[in-house]
């Protein structure tokens, strides 16, 4: 199969790294990816030097629209639910990677975003691309929800756990989210500049973050009912990367006989058999309260890759079950899922393109 893929915002992170994998997907003959200012491909993404890929304007791939199988959108708020249509029309498949398809319900969306949805047809079709909960519907999509990168690694933590019945949902889910400084996107700001942002930690939008809403929406299904989600983002001293912290209150008569080998058995039942979530189940050998850094995931490891890691333990006396989950924020995040998700939509296997370990 010779696919020919369109990327919309080819110049942020995000559509750089969808240049970065689609390059080496058997999968894909051509890339086109948009720029709107003239830029030089190669100079925006040096990393892509001889890659031979160069940036065309919106306006020319729409003219190419016909040669497409599948467009991607790496663009801010507003620009996808505006011009999606257009290509769907056409018979090209859509991965939104932005939020403007995350919603199901336009006046949520609203809510969240403050603006009214250009396209509120589209949003019941628009299937939710968390590949490992939802696969049988995204390989029948046309239209698929690519989440944010917080909440796909939030969603996988949380799935097996929500899903056994044992949170007390009674009691808010609290969320400790650190981002690599990648997540601010590639626009100039001076507190995300090496300078300022080392050996510091960047905390921003803690009278709600927009990807609170978005989780509450997406854990409904798994909890049996909303919760509440306490969510606190910062971003952190690295480059890429997603890091989840998450306590979870576990109902009273759900406590007894209740460890860390029962949550570890209960995550690897659960994702058995998923290549790109893998349970960290090394046996702790030290004392009551030793630091035993390697029982859990670490971020590093999962970096440049499309792989996410948990790993779980329980506080006996408080009655909380603790989560960490890690991603790269700009694969398991955005690209690396999405090219998931596109593989599914083109009856591929879903790991073409993304066989790499972390670095």
């Amino acid at each position: 199969m010779t696919l020919t893929i369109g990327i919309v915002g080819g110049t942020g992170h995000a559509g750089g790294e969808l240049c970065r994998l689609l390059l080496n997907h058997p999968g894909v003959a051509t890339i086109l990816p948009t720029a709107r200012g003239g830029e030089d491909l190669e100079r925006v993404h040096p990393n892509l030097l001889g890659s031979g890929l160069a940036f065309t304007t919106v306006e020319q791939l729409r003219e190419r629209a016909g040669e497409l199988d599948a467009v991607f959108f790496c663009t801010p708020s507003g620009e996808a639910m505006r011009s999606a249509p257009y290509f769907l029309e056409r018979g090209v498949k859509v991965i939104d990677v932005s939020a403007d398809f995350r919603f199901a319900d336009a006046d949520r969306y609203r809510e969240v975003y403050g603006e009214e949805h250009a396209s509120p047809q589209l949003l019941p079709e628009a299937v939710y691309g968390v590949t490992e909960l939802y696969r049988d519907r995204v390989a029948k999509a046309r239209l698929v929800a690519n989440p944010g990168c917080y909440a796909i690694t939030t969603v996988l933590g949380l799935a097996p756990l929500l899903r056994s019945g044992l949170a007390d949902l009674d009691t808010a889910i609290h969320l400790a989210a650190v981002n690599g400084t990648s997540g601010a996107g590639n626009k100039p700001l001076t507190e995300i500049m090496h300078a300022e942002a080392f050996a510091s930690m960047l905390p921003y939008s803690l009278e709600g973050h927009r990807h609170a809403p978005e989780l509450e929406t997406q854990l409904t299904p798994l909890a049996g009912r909303e919760p509440c989600v306490d969510m606190t983002t910062a971003h952190g001293n690295f480059v890429r990367g997603i890091y989840i912290q998450a306590s979870v209150a576990v109902r009273a008569e759900a406590r007894a006989g209740l460890d860390r080998a029962a949550l570890l058995d209960l995550y690897r039942e659960h994702y058995a058999g998923e290549h790109f979530v893998r349970v960290n189940t090394f046996a702790k050998q030290g004392k009551l309260n030793a630091k035993e850094y390697g029982v859990y995931p670490s971020l590093t490891s999962v970096t440049g890759s499309n792989f996410c890691h948990i790993g779980v333990d329980y506080d006996p006396v408080r009655g909380f079950a603790k989560v960490v989950a890690v991603t790269d924020n700009l694969v398991k995040g955005a690209a690396g899922s999405a090219i998931q998700n596109m593989n599914l939509m083109f009856g591929l296997d879903e790991r073409a393109g993304l066989g790499h370990y972390g670095l």
